[in-house]
């Protein structure tokens, strides 16, 4: 029963990313009418249509997708680490508070602040930039990362940076040199799931950069459907070329994605 239930969830997932695979290399009239069938003969002409448009629609959405992913999942992980390095350590009534505080914007979904937020970046002159997309998310993430790190920086023993203080390092340099170091697994944790959701994220990019001054890979996506479209292995072609950086850094930071995970559970 239980391998029947795993083949039936597994085949439920893995049906979508199947769909992907064999519509990206199929000639666009055999989509529509079989659109299960595999490739024969394979193409790439959707991958090079996509890539030669005349709009550049997929090389400007994917410069602007890792700039903003980069720069906000750097900025996320540094803030959070050093939040939950200082919320962890400091105990007391005012560190708990900044805590419930910050796990109660978890609890709001996007869609909900997207007003206020709008209105908060045209005043700070933000709105319609990268920087103020960038800033969303970071403001957004930042919780999430502070409750991962906090976990983890549990497991990390005092001693370490006791003996640290004892040799006349300061605390911003214990934190860096020290207990930084120790915290990759759920540095990588954090960097795969911020990582992904932000290069997911939909609605933000399309508000905050606006219609027509800026787009993403998933804007991207939507602008390239259109109303009239009829060119879908062109669209499947998008969605597996939008796919494919995402799931290289999740290759490239998997072997510390469960460790990080599971490591803050563990008390020092």
């Amino acid at each position: 029963m239980r391998l029947l239930s795993a083949l039936v969830v597994g085949a439920a997932f893995f049906l979508p990313l199947y769909l992907i695979l064999v519509n990206v290399f199929k000639h666009g009239p055999d989509i529509v009418p079989h659109p299960a069938s595999l490739p024969v003969p394979p193409t790439l002409d959707n991958v090079s249509a996509v890539l030669r448009r005349p709009d550049h629609l997929f090389w400007y959405g994917l410069a602007n997708s890792v700039e903003v992913v980069v720069v906000a999942v750097a900025a996320t992980t540094g803030i959070s680490a050093m939040l939950g390095y200082y919320l962890s350590r400091a105990g007391g009534l005012a560190s708990h508070v900044i805590l419930v505080i910050l796990l109660s914007g978890l609890m709001v979904p996007p869609a909900v602040i997207i007003i206020p937020l709008t209105v908060l970046l045209r005043h700070l002159g933000l709105m319609t930039s990268l920087p103020g997309l960038i800033l969303a998310d970071v403001g957004y993430y930042v919780p999430f990362g502070v409750f991962v790190f906090m976990g983890f920086v549990r497991s990390v023993p005092l001693e370490l940076e006791e003996a640290a203080r004892i040799d006349g390092a300061s605390r911003l340099r214990i934190f860096w040199q020290v207990i930084f170091p120790l915290l990759r697994p759920a540095s990588a944790s954090v960097m795969i799931f911020l990582g992904t959701w932000i290069w997911n994220d939909f609605l933000n990019p399309l508000i905050i950069l606006g219609p027509a001054t800026g787009t993403t890979v998933t804007v991207g996506i939507y602008r390239a459907i259109g109303e009239h479209q009829s060119d879908y292995g062109a669209v499947f072609a998008f969605m597996f070329l939008a796919s494919l950086p995402i799931l290289i850094c999740y290759l490239v930071f998997q072997r510390y994605f469960v460790k990080g995970l599971t490591g803050g559970a563990v008390e020092g």
